[in-house]
């Protein structure tokens, strides 16, 4: 036959625990112990980054109108004589075209206006498309990753990538 003490459920054995046996009417302290664990964060470094900029020249044509505005000079002889009193002709513009009146005074024996010649100016436009060659710069940044043992990859800004494509 068994022993009826092997038959009673035993409790859950923990690591590390002994059993101690207590007699009735004795007492004994157990110390009760927690583990508890801490975090702390320090910096590491683990590489460098280091930043330069490239500048890149792009030669392009620039294509743009140009207006130019020219005149026309017509010199066309008047020799009338103001009568005395008249009022001599002033600046004018007749059909797009502007006259100026050239008045001389002649001594006769009388002193008498002369409208000499009138002087008439027409402007006259036109485009002409040009184009001029420019250099332009640009720049762009290069970022290098140096490792703490001093090897550098290369990684192009990549802005810079998108708007070299067309």
């Amino acid at each position: 036959m068994s022993d009826p003490a092997d038959s009673q459920p035993k409790p859950p054995q923990a690591q590390g625990v002994e059993a101690v046996e207590v007699a009735a009417g004795e007492s004994v302290t157990l110390p009760v112990v927690e583990e508890t664990a801490r975090i702390d964060k320090r910096a590491v470094e683990t590489g460098r980054v280091r930043v330069s900029t490239l500048t890149e020249t792009v030669d392009q044509v620039l294509r743009e109108s140009l207006r130019s505005d020219t005149v026309e000079v017509t010199r066309v002889p008047m020799d009338r004589t103001l009568s005395p009193g008249e009022v001599p002709p002033a600046v004018r513009e007749e059909d797009g075209v502007t006259i100026i009146p050239v008045l001389e005074e002649i001594l006769v024996v009388e002193k008498r206006l002369v409208l000499k010649e009138e002087l008439h100016i027409r402007r006259n436009s036109a485009d002409e498309d040009v184009e001029v060659p420019v250099t332009l710069r640009k720049q762009r940044a290069v970022v290098e990753r140096v490792s703490l043992d001093g090897h550098a990859s290369v990684q192009i800004d990549p802005l810079s990538a998108q708007e070299k494509t067309p």
